[in-house]
């Protein structure tokens, strides 16, 4: 089992930053990926970035490419999302998420809110 701790949310300005950080505890060997996803009202939830664990190898999205940086610390068992230059359709509650070889784990998502 892996449990994840999402925090870091808020209300930020357009053009503003945020730090997103996702803290994993239990079977933290398993896991191979963590990423964040993001999910805005009425919309489907969407891959954000996501990190290899072994090699620190990060993925994003068009929509965030440039923007956003997806980060490790594997001393502390977190991951970080740092997002900039914020837009107004960037607000969505965010979830941290962790693959290993048989099952998919979640945690329960923080909000971010851009105002334009």
């Amino acid at each position: 089992q892996v449990q994840l701790v999402e925090s870091g949310g808020g209300l930020v300005q357009s053009g503003g930053s945020l730090t997103l950080s996702c803290a994993a505890s239990g079977n933290i060997l398993s896991i191979n990926i963590m990423g964040w996803y993001r999910q805005a009202p009425g919309k489907q939830r969407e891959l954000v970035a996501a990190i290899i664990t072994s090699d620190g190898s990060t993925h994003y999205a068009d929509a965030v490419l440039g923007r956003f940086t997806i980060s490790r610390d594997n001393a502390k068992n977190t991951v970080y999302l740092q997002m900039n230059s914020l837009k107004p359709e960037d607000t969505a509650v965010y979830y941290c998420d962790a693959h290993t070889l048989l099952a998919h784990y979640w945690g329960q998502g923080t909000q971010v809110t851009v105002s334009s």
